[in-house]
């Protein structure tokens, strides 16, 4: 997963807590299918059926805050959203995006993505092109760990890994 092309970009505001991404009364399952067809459902009506896999989420500060609840990444990616950019993120879902393998970047100019805007990423180069627009945006390098983790699919697939290589050592 070291690029993201031909991606339609779905804009969000600020402060877009996990209780908008999944709302509460679905965290009784760890079913993916099942959180991914109610995703934003609170946020914008009708949303999963209006997205296609691959697309692109893009929303302002504080994306993912309250509570730490690891659905909202896991709703996010099984719904087929490719990436998550935001001008910034809560904590606790920054990490939990990198844990089950969504990409999130952040870049300041988030605003000027508009909605329905054609976008590719480049992970491993840092740089968001808008096709729309015919311009770039450049983020900072993901860590190489974190790349490990996304193009492992999360970290548990990441750590099958490695322990599948640690035995197959001994």
């Amino acid at each position: 997963m070291q690029e993201i092309k031909n991606a339609r970009a779905w804009k969000f505001g600020d402060n877009i807590d996990t209780d908008l991404i999944i709302a509460a009364r679905y965290l009784n399952t760890t079913d993916s299918a099942i959180l991914a067809s109610h995703l934003m459902e609170d946020a914008r009506n009708g949303f999963v059926n209006l997205i296609t896999k691959g697309d692109i989420i893009v929303a302002g500060e504080n994306f993912g805050c309250g509570s730490s609840r690891e659905h909202a990444p896991v709703a996010i990616k099984a719904a087929g959203i490719s990436a998550v950019i935001a001008k910034s993120y809560a904590r606790i879902f920054y990490r939990n995006a990198f844990n089950t393998g969504l990409p999130i970047l952040e870049i300041q100019e988030a605003d000027s993505i508009n909605e329905g805007d054609i976008l590719e990423i480049d992970l491993k180069g840092g740089v968001i092109k808008n096709h729309t627009q015919n311009c770039d945006y450049a983020f900072n390098a993901i860590p190489p760990f974190m790349l490990e983790l996304l193009e492992s699919g999360g970290l548990i697939p990441y750590a099958k890994n490695k322990l599948g290589e640690t035995n197959a050592k001994l």
